[in-house]
């Protein structure tokens, strides 16, 4: 019976169905990664992980085709990828949607269910896109990194949360360091500005007040 399992192998794509599986595979992860592109607007953004996302599809892609319906592939496909260590964070819970998305649709790809691969692809990023434009449960939530130095000692927080009050719509500390004996400290924020809110007059106002120095903000990995 064993023997039998191993010898199964129906699945023997030509070279015409081989670059069909690949280029149905690239066009949806390409779609995705555009999707990708508008949806994601955190601090976290990445352009390799955007990249990352067509190659993670077209790899998947070729790993389904390899193993076709070989069981003893399959069990070895697991096994060699049990030793592989991820060791990247992810900071956003969407990215990991994206990541199964990515891999569902080069599974599909992969054994050649092109009209589920292309309507899938279609059907969820159109999902995505409404969430975006309706802004359902705060999803598009444009947020800056916000990092600071204050002397405590000539200054206080009622100082700095009086101008957050009037500037951003909501705000999370995620780290706050004593520099030194002085009193001074370097706070790090997550922020959302108000609507019709200008960044730029945010830093002046915040770099006007007493003690305040080093008052950098970040979006999309760029400093403004």
């Amino acid at each position: 019976m064993l023997d039998n399992l191993q010898n199964v192998n129906v699945f023997t794509p030509d070279l015409t169905e081989i670059m069909l599986n690949i280029s149905v595979s690239l066009l949806c992860g390409l779609i995705i990664s555009f999707v990708y592109r508008f949806t994601h607007k955190s601090p976290g953004y990445s352009e390799g992980f955007v990249n990352s996302i067509v190659f993670l599809s077209l790899i998947t892609t070729l790993v389904i085709m390899v193993i076709g319906n070989n069981l003893a592939r399959a069990f070895g496909l697991v096994g060699a990828m049990s030793i592989i260590r991820f060791r990247t964070a992810i900071k956003d819970t969407m990215d990991i949607v994206y990541i199964f998305f990515s891999l569902t649709i080069g599974m599909a790809s992969g054994v050649g269910y092109y009209k589920l691969s292309i309507a899938g692809t279609v059907f969820i990023c159109l999902i995505l896109l409404v969430f975006t434009k309706l802004n359902i449960t705060g999803f598009r939530n444009e947020q800056y990194l916000l990092q600071f130095s204050i002397n405590t000692g000539i200054s206080s927080e009622k100082d700095f949360l009086s101008v957050f009050d009037s500037f951003f719509k909501h705000y999370k500390i995620i780290n706050l360091k004593s520099l030194d004996d002085s009193g001074t400290k370097n706070y790090s924020f997550y922020v959302s500005f108000k609507r019709k809110i200008s960044s730029s007059d945010f830093v002046t106002r915040l770099t006007e007040l007493t003690g305040v120095s080093q008052v950098n903000l970040f979006f999309d990995e760029e400093k403004i």
